[in-house]
């Protein structure tokens, strides 16, 4: 089936269109089963336990401090945690990258903007101009950073740097979303931060994309073509996902409003049907669905909202359970599974959807 999408908000309209070429993904070099993080915290509450417990995660890739002589790892102060931030997504960073380059079968000599997401730590340069220097990459590279907006960042770092793709036809662009979730942890015992401390891991995954000539929606190349992209705010729900300061830590802090999963699967049949509108698809044409892994019930809520089996979210699901969500850079590690599953197939529509603070939903459509 073959669509022809008129020019609106969110679709791709240039002369070329961007393509996804490569994918890499890199974690820190330390995994923990649930029980090992409870253990490593020293949580005994039967309550918080449950928490950890009923996740869906088994293991997941952490930075934790040492334990001291006594055995007890203290709580690090900011500046350990911006330093560990620093630390960890620029080494995850260049591993991910370096990935993707090769997969898309390119060098670091050809790359041509460089935007970098995260949301676990601030630096001033930013992480684009630390990996410029850090792995000896042209001087006039271009380069954006997209910081604090959270888990759905990803996508809107992959429709701005779509933008730059197709006014730079056959210039390769990477979008880099790198995240030290480690390094937002708060080693307390509180119900509070036990729904963080028990879901966040850290990853970093890189895509690259490349225009060339659009021709009926689909440029030349290996990976999907972007073809449109969709976003929902949910105003009313601004203060259900937040990373700020706590008062009390003397730290950043993040939190998680208990109703997100609802409120966030309440809203995906919405912005899905403004991302297939006007493009004759139906839900059953798309036979790709890529979903941010923020949750078990993040996950179920989204799978009973838009009508999708659990099939349809395996590699969702798979990510969330060996890694646990990884913020922005989650929908690239399920990516990269398909890819490596090699079920897609010329002529397949996928949707990639991201989700986060705001409360916001970001989609694409894509088609191999």
């Amino acid at each position: 089936m073959t669509i022809t999408l008129e020019a609106g908000e969110g679709v791709v309209t240039a002369a070329y269109r961007p393509r996804i070429i490569g994918v890499g993904t890199a974690v820190s070099p330390t995994s923990y089963s649930q029980q090992e993080v409870l253990d490593a915290f020293a949580i005994t509450d039967p309550r918080i336990g449950s928490v950890f417990r009923n996740s869906a995660i088994d293991r997941r890739y952490l930075t934790l401090p040492d334990p001291g002589p006594d055995g007890v790892r203290s709580p690090e102060t900011q500046g350990d945690l911006l330093d560990k931030h620093r630390r960890s997504a620029i080494e995850m960073g260049a591993e991910a990258l370096r990935a993707c380059l090769k997969r898309a079968g390119a060098e670091l000599s050809d790359l041509r903007h460089l935007c970098c997401v995260t949301s676990t730590g601030f630096l001033t340069p930013g992480i684009s101009a630390l990996l410029i220097r850090e792995l000896g990459i042209d001087r006039h590279c271009s380069r954006s950073d997209i910081v604090g907006m959270g888990c759905n960042a990803g996508l809107n770092a992959l429709n701005v740097v779509a933008g730059w793709s197709a006014a730079h036809p056959g210039e390769l662009a990477v979008v880099l979303c790198t995240e030290a979730c480690s390094a937002a942890y708060a080693m307390d015992s509180t119900m509070r931060t036990a729904v963080v401390n028990s879901l966040f891991g850290d990853g970093a995954g890189a895509v690259a994309l490349r225009s060339g000539p659009a021709e009926d929606g689909v440029a030349g190349g290996e990976g999907p073509t972007l073809l449109k992209f969709a976003s929902c705010i949910i105003p009313e729900a601004v203060g259900a996902m937040r990373y700020d300061w706590d008062r009390d830590l003397e730290r950043f802090s993040f939190y998680l409003d208990p109703q997100v999963p609802y409120v966030v699967g309440a809203h995906a049949e919405i912005v899905i049907d403004r991302l297939l509108a006007g493009t004759g698809l139906r839900r059953a044409d798309i036979r790709h669905w890529l979903v941010h892994s923020g949750g078990k019930k993040v996950i179920d809520s989204v799978v009973v909202n838009i009508g999708l089996t659990r099939y349809d979210l395996r590699h969702t699901v798979g990510v969330l359970r060996d890694y646990g969500n990884v913020s922005s850079g989650s929908f690239l590690f399920s990516y990269e599974r398909l890819l490596d599953e090699k079920a897609a197939e010329p002529g397949d529509y996928g949707v990639l959807m991201t989700m986060g603070p705001g409360s916001t939903l970001e989609t694409v459509l894509v088609k191999w």
